[in-house]
């Protein structure tokens, strides 16, 4: 569990790319109120929160508002967040603290973002030390990392040590031409590894 001052901390100094696993419910269509922060205003939505599970993107598809906690909360109608409620509602994962492994940088093709930082190595290092900033100040000792598409795994795995996280898992990234229930059945193959949570 995250406490208040963990939670207010993180929204000051992360909140303009760091968020939550945790959504307002659907209101029958499956991307129905994917925008809706009111909850994060809900002095008792820490106990729903956690440090022991972080998920990890690569970066920011679109230019989003500068509003604490919206990102992964993207009500665009393109935008394929609502997959990543769909999986983990009702499971061990649901609360999981949710950043990007490159900070404000807008791209919504993958292989132009992985252009740039081999141009710009220096680009990834910053961002690494930001990322273990957030992990600090988050209160994360070796958390499970849930990594969405292969080069936010890639980038985990080369920039942070083993003894920084407990399992470090790949999982198929949510913009992918699959729908929400293939989505949910290939992550949780994959952290059917993971003993101590337990299947949904």
């Amino acid at each position: 569990m995250i406490n208040k001052a963990r939670y207010e901390l993180i929204r000051a100094k992360h909140g303009e790319y760091g968020s939550w696993a945790a959504w307002a419910d659907s209101s029958g269509k499956p991307k129905s109120n994917m925008g809706v922060l009111s909850h994060f205003d809900d002095p008792d939505i820490v106990e729903q929160l956690k440090s022991n599970v972080v998920m990890v993107a690569l970066n920011f598809s679109r230019t989003i508002a500068r509003v604490p906690f919206i990102n992964f909360h993207d009500a665009n109608p393109r935008a394929q967040d609502y997959k990543i409620r769909h999986a983990f509602k009702g499971t061990p994962f649901w609360g999981a603290y949710m950043t990007d492994v490159i900070k404000r940088h807008v791209d919504v093709e993958s292989s132009q973002v992985v252009r740039h930082l081999k141009e710009h190595p220096e680009v990834v290092a910053k961002n690494m030390e930001i990322l273990r900033e957030e992990l600090s100040d988050l209160g994360a000792d070796r958390p499970v990392i849930l990594a969405f598409g292969a080069e936010s795994h890639r980038l985990l795995q080369v920039g942070l040590g083993p003894c920084e996280y407990s399992h470090l898992i790949k999982l198929t990234h949510y913009s992918h031409q699959i729908g929400q229930e293939e989505f949910k059945k290939q992550a949780f193959d994959k952290l059917a590894s993971i003993k101590q949570f337990s299947n949904p």
